[in-house]
């Protein structure tokens, strides 16, 4: 079983700018293509840098010569000082953009994207290839397009992937049945363990939103050193998550 790959939600055709793109350059390009943010790259397409609305907004905020920002503001300018007054005179990209760049790969998961922009809080993420060259571009409603998925779909995997291809046991053994993303599993097995592969890897397929267990083991061998290695070596790989 794999998870989709950014490759497969990402948007290839990339707005981005340059280090000495204007300042009014990039509100209009943000503007003309009704995006929230864009990667900055350099010469070779690599990322230096992410321009969001609120490195712009800051920049209008705390621009020279306008009235004295709010608390809330002068707050954030003692936290950053030096980064939020080069923003305040920036004319470039570069000078605006928020750096090191956060990214991912094209063959990273979508569970991996997604749980480096909530650790990051970022809204977008730039998608570069082994050289580090931008070549695409993932925002978070590009990575809730898995929740979309049917959950005839869903079962059907689970019941090939999970259950026979893993487990091999026949599919009948289970009762699969998912509701909105959220999945059953009823019924027995034969170990322990094979119940907690099956609500592991079913947790992380792409889609689920939630399991409700109702396994049953005939088997208790949570005590039991496995004689299988691939077998516990499974077990140990899903039960650590992706």
């Amino acid at each position: 079983m794999k998870h989709n790959k950014i490759g497969s939600v990402m948007t290839d055709d990339v707005v981005r700018a340059e280090y000495g793109t204007p300042f009014k350059e990039v509100a209009r390009m943000l503007a003309d293509h009704r995006i929230s943010g864009l990667p900055v790259v350099d010469e070779d397409e690599h990322v230096i840098g992410v321009i969001s609305e609120t490195d712009l907004m800051t920049r209008q905020v705390l621009a020279p010569g306008e009235r004295e920002p709010g608390r809330h503001f002068r707050a954030l300018l003692t936290m950053t000082a030096r980064r939020q007054a080069v923003k305040a005179k920036a004319r470039t990209a570069g000078q605006l953009m928020s750096e090191p760049p956060v990214t991912v790969h094209a063959d990273d998961t979508i569970v991996e994207a997604a749980r480096t922009m909530a650790e990051r809080q970022v809204e977008r993420l730039p998608v570069i290839d082994e050289e580090d060259r931008l070549v695409g571009i993932v925002t978070r409603r590009d990575l809730l397009q898995v929740f979309l998925r049917p959950d005839a779909e869903i079962r059907e995997e689970i019941i090939h992937e999970v259950l026979v291809n893993t487990l091999g046991v026949a599919p009948r053994s289970v009762a699969v049945s998912v509701t909105e993303g959220v999945v059953t599993l009823e019924g027995s097995l034969e170990r322990r363990s094979d119940t907690e592969i099956a609500v592991s890897m079913t947790r992380q397929i792409d889609g689920v939103v939630d399991v409700v267990d109702k396994l049953t083991h005939r088997l208790d061998d949570s005590h039991m050193r496995l004689d299988n290695g691939t077998r516990q070596g499974v077990l140990d790989e899903w039960l650590r998550g992706p």
